[in-house]
């Protein structure tokens, strides 16, 4: 049954993360991502990991997919755009470069060995108490400069989005080249 139920989640995950890069409509490939994200939510209990399968569901397919809708509907991003015409020439060059540097940089780090047996940074992982107590100890004790930072971040986006999609008093979109 574990290999049944490891298929069924692998499969969802697989098919919604095509779905995610092929959709031509961008709500269709956030409802995508929101499978993927449920796929990796029961890959996640069939590993008795509950805890992150919750946060999982919650967290991402709730907040983060609806954060990602608002910015689609908001910024109106279902309308064509003339892919030939570049803002800034020279962008496509640099991509290619960049992500050719990210691949050779996975390769690169394919090849090293990763276990180090080192301890964890955070502390042993056994012990008295529960899974979610130290997950929460260590959130808001040692990271927790780093979870109040991602909170400004995306803070910062949707206020990012919001300016970016007000529109100007002579009717077209802030920014935009019609205005």
């Amino acid at each position: 049954m574990d290999w049944v139920v490891f298929v069924v989640a692998a499969a969802a995950c697989l098919a919604g993360a095509l779905g995610v890069v092929l959709a031509s409509h961008p709500v269709h490939s956030a409802l995508m991502l929101v499978m993927t994200l449920f796929g990796v939510a029961v890959l996640f209990v069939a590993q008795e990991a509950h805890f992150l399968a919750a946060v999982q569901v919650i967290v991402y397919a709730g907040a983060i997919v609806v954060l990602f809708l608002f910015v689609i509907m908001l910024l109106g991003v279902d309308r064509t755009e003339n892919v030939r015409a570049e803002r800034l020439p020279g962008q496509r060059p640099i991509a290619y470069l960049a992500g050719a540097g990210v691949i050779a940089g996975i390769f690169l780090l394919a090849r090293t060995a990763w276990v180090s047996g080192a301890e964890s940074v955070a502390g042993v992982a056994d012990g008295p108490g529960s899974n979610v107590e130290k997950v929460a100890r260590s959130l808001f004790t040692r990271y927790l400069l780093a979870f109040e930072m991602t909170s400004v971040l995306l803070v910062i986006a949707v206020v990012g989005a919001v300016v970016l999609a007000r529109h100007s008093p002579s009717g077209g979109v802030h920014g935009s080249e019609e205005s």
